[in-house]
């Protein structure tokens, strides 16, 4: 091993077990090796089957030709109306059947929160751009607390005010009563959307089974892979979750110190952009660990002096550029650092 991953090694264990962390998760956290939810890049393979004739051979026409996977083919066939068209939804409806088949195994994601659940921090935000519910599913198998914006049971529904609670106990103190906040809170925020979220006829946001289809007439709350996802997350219930992304990276009133990245290929512009207005903050650190970055990903990052970057292939440590790790990018492995 060489000075530089030694050192690398040093920090991020340093930072990782300092105060007022947040986490933003990609895809690469549920892939589990194959064994989990699949990346983007193999999307289109999997769900093609259940896609209309119509609308998967004009997708597949866009691929063809040239388009850079299902993203930039949807894209191409956007008419730029207010409604979703018909590819976009046999998208999220394909991409919800084939979710709905797996279920991998939560031991990663179920040592991983509760390792941060023991953290002392108000709230412990945790961002996250995938659409499955490994996080739910293993926060309930260790009955570990994860607020994520709904209340109720059968058929939940949202309400954003509920990341404003805060858990606490009444003492008394010197013969005064206060209030005491005794256990930090895990705070899910599922950004862009998620299995079992709904639109329902009256236009309230609503969660059934994860496993189970929405009811009849209703809308799945899902942003497919696509660039119009930057304009969706203007709509309810995303407005709410990307105030909250905003606040804490940001402006506050809580405000994290450090911004954990895991198996996001920093890819998506609208996400970007809200880590980048928070790299203003001179107390904010980005790390970003992934099996690989593009180029232009990578030297985009590696030249800022609050990033910290840790691949496979190389690493940047705040703006020193270096080789990279064999494991310590790797979800499973973090999930016993943090």
């Amino acid at each position: 091993m060489t000075d530089f991953q030694k050192k690398l090694e040093e920090k991020v264990h340093k930072q990782l077990s300092s105060r007022s962390v947040g986490y933003l998760l990609g895809a690469g956290s549920s892939y589990l090796n194959g064994n989990g939810y699949p990346l983007a890049t193999e999307m289109w393979e999997l769900i093609r089957k259940d896609i209309p004739e119509r609308e998967k051979n004009e997708i597949q026409s866009k691929i063809d030709e040239g388009a850079d996977g299902l993203e930039a083919a949807l894209d191409l066939l956007d008419d730029g109306g207010v409604n979703d068209t018909p590819h976009r939804h046999h998208v999220i409806q394909a991409i919800a059947k084939h979710f709905c088949n797996l279920r991998p195994i939560i031991d990663t994601h179920s040592e991983f929160l509760y390792r941060i659940s023991r953290r002392r921090d108000e709230i412990i935000p945790i961002f996250t751009l995938n659409y499955d519910p490994l996080l739910e599913r293993a926060a309930e198998y260790r009955k570990l607390c994860l607020n994520d914006g709904f209340i109720g049971f059968e058929n939940a529904y949202f309400d954003s005010s509920v990341f404003q609670q805060r858990i606490g106990v009444p003492r008394r103190i010197w013969g005064t009563r206060r209030f005491s906040i005794a256990v930090s809170r895990m705070h899910l925020y599922k950004l862009h959307g998620s299995l079992g979220w709904y639109e329902s006829e009256s236009n309230e946001v609503r969660r059934c089974v994860f496993d189970l289809s929405p009811p009849n007439a209703s809308r799945r709350l899902m942003i497919p892979p696509q660039r119009r996802k930057a304009t969706d997350t203007m709509s309810i219930p995303y407005t709410s979750l990307w105030s909250e992304f905003r606040a804490i990276i940001r402006h506050g009133p809580y405000l994290i110190n450090r911004l954990v990245s895991i198996g996001y290929g920093m890819r998506d512009e609208h996400v970007n952009d809200v880590i980048e207005n928070g790299l203003v903050r001179t107390d904010l650190t980005l790390m970003i660990f992934a099996c690989d970055l593009k180029d232009d990903v990578f030297n985009r990052w590696s030249k800022k002096k609050n990033v910290i970057i840790v691949t496979n292939d190389r690493s940047s440590l705040n703006g020193e550029i270096g080789p990279g790790h064999p494991s310590l990018w790797d979800f499973e492995q973090l999930s016993k650092e943090v």
